[in-house]
C-alpha cells in the first residue's frame, strides 16, 4: 500500500515535469519566432523602401532626346520630321548629342509648302541632312558655349555666338540646357539650312 502511494506520487510529480518542461520549450520557441518574426518584416520593409527609392529615381530620370521633344507641345513638327527622317533610333541613342531644335511656330515660319516638301519619301536625304545641321556631337550647356564655328552631325560647321544671347547661325537660344539622358538640348526660333541645300529647289519641283 504504501510502495502503491509512493508510486503514484511519483509518477505524478514526472507528469508534473513533463508539463513545466514542454511549457518551457513552447516558451522559448516563442520568444524565439518573435525576433525572427521582426527581422522578417524588417526586411522586407527595407527591400519595399529600396524598391520605392528605384521607382522615384526612375520617375526622375530625364528621358532620351527624342523623348524629351515628344512630351512637349511645341515640337510636333520637329518629331515628324525625325520620324520621317528615320532619326529617331539614332536620337535615341547613346549619344551624347546637343540637339538645337526648333519649335513648331519656326518650322511655321519656313516658306510656304517648305515642310510638307521636306515630309515627302523623295526628299528624305535632304530633311537629314537639315536635321543632323541641328545636332552637334558632345554635350555642349549653354555656359560652355564659345564664339565660333563648331561642327555638326551632318558635317558642316554652324556658328555658334553670344554676343547678344546664345545664337545658331543666327537662330537665338529661347530656352537653354533641357537636359537629355543622352545628351542637351536647347531650344531655337528658327530652322536653321545647311549652306548647300536651296529650300526654293525643293519647291519647284
Amino acid at each position: 500500500m504504501k510502495k502503491s502511494r509512493i508510486a503514484a506520487i511519483a509518477a505524478a510529480a514526472l507528469a508534473s515535469g513533463l508539463v513545466l518542461t514542454a511549457c518551457s520549450s513552447s516558451s522559448d520557441d516563442g520568444n524565439a519566432a518573435e525576433p525572427a518574426a521582426s527581422e522578417a518584416a524588417a526586411i522586407a520593409d527595407d527591400a519595399e523602401m529600396e524598391g520605392d527609392a528605384e521607382m522615384a529615381d526612375e520617375a526622375d530620370a530625364p528621358g532620351t532626346i527624342v523623348d524629351i521633344a515628344a512630351g512637349a507641345p511645341d515640337f510636333s513638327t520637329l518629331v515628324a520630321a525625325a520620324q520621317a527622317a528615320g532619326l529617331v533610333d539614332t536620337l535615341n541613342g547613346e549619344g551624347p548629342f546637343t540637339v538645337f531644335a526648333p519649335t513648331d511656330e519656326a518650322f511655321a515660319a519656313l516658306p510656304e509648302g517648305l515642310v510638307d516638301a521636306l515630309l515627302l519619301p523623295e526628299n528624305k536625304d535632304v530633311l537629314t541632312k537639315i536635321l543632323t545641321y541641328h545636332v552637334v556631337p558632345g554635350t555642349v550647356m549653354a555656359a560652355d558655349i564659345a564664339d565660333g564655328d563648331v561642327a555638326t552631325v551632318e558635317g558642316q560647321n554652324v556658328t555658334l555666338s553670344t554676343a547678344d544671347g546664345v545664337t545658331v547661325n543666327g537662330a537665338t537660344v529661347v530656352q537653354a540646357d533641357i537636359v537629355a539622358s543622352n545628351g542637351v538640348v536647347h531650344v531655337i526660333d528658327a530652322v536653321i539650312v545647311p549652306p548647300d541645300v536651296d529650300p526654293a529647289a525643293l519647291l519647284a519641283e
